[in-house]
């Protein structure tokens, strides 16, 4: 009955079958592997203290930036170069930018270096010249490490376009094109109370606070790598599901050919010509005879003489 299975359109679908099922599983346990450690990052950022409230380390030796040193204190030293604006950016469901401002340390390198957030738009500000600028002298920072943007980062422009001065993205690769020196690949946020942030003097901004790392805690990206989970683990029974369904139907066709229910569709195929061939036309240059002609002879013809 299941000798069908042998026929190369079986041989095909039974490949499918044995390669799908197996990719599908690999997908779904790769999706939840990553599920879990986004559960195990923010259990473990849970159990840290906050990092705000630790002390103060050297910007070096909190490089590179990753889940255990981001948003920690860190201190640099340097005088203050040239200043953007980073536009597009929300601070308590307001619109307004980002006042930022590079650093240039001892070593050459410079640091990004938000001083706050302002509200409205860039080119009124610069109309106003309501901009507080950045002090003047070395003097010594103390801010919340953050981690270089990327063009999935909330708030960023990664079109391009903006006006001179201004600046979509905080990353050392975008802002290593308008600056004839090296950048660090990391930025910090001032607090309300640093040296040239919100609170100096009154000069209008707000501190903009220190953000979670991408990729941790258990965020809508988190809850998507769940979701996938299960379309692919649903990917695989939807495949093994239409396997058993094709199986059945072609071992109930067979079974009933077996019984002869219905017809077996080479023999009816072989009944079918065989039907054709007994009510085939005459042969050509052969004429029906006619009533009243001779047995054996047919109009047209003359009968044989004795």
């Amino acid at each position: 009955m299941y000798r069908f299975l042998l026929t190369p359109r079986w041989w095909g679908i039974n490949l499918f079958v044995v390669l799908a099922i197996p990719f599908c599983v690999f997908m779904g346990t790769w999706q939840l592997g990553r599920f879990e450690d986004r559960v195990h990052s923010h259990e473990q950022a849970e159990k840290q203290p906050d990092p705000g409230t630790r002390r103060a380390k050297p910007l070096d030796s909190l490089l590179p930036v990753d889940t255990v040193t981001s948003g920690r204190p860190a201190t640099a030293t340097g005088t203050f170069a040239d200043q953007f604006l980073v536009p597009g950016r929300e601070l308590d469901d307001r619109d307004g930018f980002y006042v930022l401002d590079l650093l240039r340390t001892d070593s050459g390198k410079a640091l990004p270096v938000v001083r706050g957030w302002m509200p409205g738009g860039t080119e009124r500000a610069r109309e106003n010249n309501t901009i507080p600028p950045a002090p003047i002298g070395e003097i010594t920072v103390t801010g919340d490490l953050q981690a270089s943007e990327s063009a999935s980062s909330k708030g960023v422009n990664s079109a391009g376009g903006l006006p001179d001065g201004e600046l979509g993205i905080i990353s050392a690769a975008s802002l290593v094109n308008l600056v004839p020196y090296d950048v660090y690949d990391a930025w910090v946020t001032l607090p309300a109370s640093g040296i040239g942030g919100a609170d100096d003097s009154g000069n209008g901004m707000r501190a903009v606070p220190a953000a979670a790392v991408e990729g941790s805690g258990l965020d809508l990206k988190a809850f998507q790598n769940l979701g996938y989970t299960g379309e692919w683990f649903v990917f695989a029974a939807f495949v093994l599901f239409m396997w058993f369904r094709l199986l059945r139907r072609e071992a109930e066709a067979a079974r009933d050919i077996a019984l002869g229910l219905v017809p077996d569709p080479a023999t009816a195929t072989a009944s079918a010509s065989a039907a054709t061939a007994a009510v085939a036309p005459p042969r050509s240059g052969a004429v029906a005879a006619e009533p009243g002609d001779p047995v054996g002879t047919a109009s047209g013809t003359t009968p044989r003489s004795e």
